[in-house]
């Protein structure tokens, strides 16, 4: 199925059905008093959030989600019958904006938002009837219908992001924690659509890590496709930062490391300040082990050496990943 993450539609309610001004006419009943039924209410429009549904692409193609009117009302009190609302399934995460601003986030199995809210029936002429007024000819409209256009944007919700360049070897990392199958290659090689995969403990724990396609340099600023998927991480508990021990393009770890820390904090302060783990991977290429003792002195951190092929250095990797999760029970 194909990935899309972001879209626009058009949400439209119904009218409201008009009241209506009626008198009982009967064989034998000369005077019969009003008996004009209200109008049904127009149908509404929600947005919710269902786990059955993990990419936006059935919203893709400028759908447009119109409610029916309600019913008039009808002589001999009969009312008119509302319509019924339009249910509008959406990925869990997804992120809806109007006019610039952001007017729900739906991250929770069945959370609903109202988009737009039906126009609510016209009152019949027997509503009015009262002891001053025993004839009433009085009516109302129903109310009108609203529309919104709507721009939604869905943040995957992982615990774990993945963050590195091409090549980095993070969908082979993927592969062997979870059962998730990315594409993988042996070349530069950026994935063109975010990959979860379900990493166990071991001891009945689980953690949800998503694969975000390698980024470039310029990435926060739109350059290559890294811009449309950093905001995948945004909820994330903390990031995984894989660096190439043994590049292949001539550049230095180090440098590399800098690099994609500054697309990140270039991107949002929120994204950059995230807790970090960061990988040193290959450890199966000739002069690995040296990169990652200089790549230790350099950033000061403890960086864990792994090889995503052989699997040398998993088992730490996977406790320090648990062990993370404990320090970080929720996403800042």
């Amino acid at each position: 199925m194909k990935f899309i993450d972001e879209t626009e539609i058009l949400v439209r309610s119904g009218r409201g059905g008009d009241g209506i001004v009626s008198f009982r006419r009967e064989k034998n009943v000369p005077f019969g008093g009003p008996d004009g039924g209200n109008g049904g209410s127009g149908g509404s429009v929600y947005l919710v959030a269902s786990g059955n549904v993990d990419t936006l692409l059935p919203l893709s193609k400028g759908q447009k989600y119109i409610a029916r009117n309600g019913e008039p009302g009808q002589g001999k009190n009969r009312n008119g019958k509302s319509a019924d609302d339009v249910i509008i399934p959406v990925p869990i995460g997804t992120e809806v904006w109007c006019d610039g601003e952001v007017v729900a986030d739906l991250i929770e199995e069945g959370q609903q938002w109202l988009a737009v809210t039906g126009g609510r029936g016209g009152r019949g002429n027997r509503s009015y009837v009262g002891a001053e007024n025993q004839a009433p000819r009085e009516f109302t409209y129903g109310e009108e219908n609203h529309s919104k256009r709507l721009q939604l944007e869905l943040k995957l919700i992982a615990d774990v992001g993945l963050a590195g360049f091409p090549n980095a070897g993070k969908s082979t990392l993927l592969s062997r924690l979870s059962a998730a199958r990315p594409k993988i290659a042996d070349y530069p090689f950026t994935t063109m659509q975010p990959q979860l995969g379900i990493i166990s403990s071991g001891f009945g724990h689980e953690l949800v890590m998503a694969d975000i396609p390698g980024l470039i340099e310029g990435a926060s600023e739109g350059a290559g496709m890294g811009h449309e998927f950093l905001k995948h991480i945004e909820r994330c508990r903390f990031v995984l930062h894989m660096v190439n021990l043994c590049p292949i393009d001539g550049t230095y770890p180090i440098d590399n490391f800098h690099a994609i820390n500054y697309e990140l904090k270039n991107f949002s302060d929120k994204l950059g300040n995230k807790p970090q783990l960061v990988v040193g991977n290959k450890l199966d290429l000739t002069a690995a082990e040296d990169s990652l003792e200089w790549l230790r002195d350099e950033t000061g951190c403890e960086v864990i050496g792994i090889s995503a092929i052989t699997g040398e250095g998993l088992e730490e990797l996977r406790r320090a990943l648990f062990k993370m999760l404990e320090e970080y029970p929720s996403a800042e």
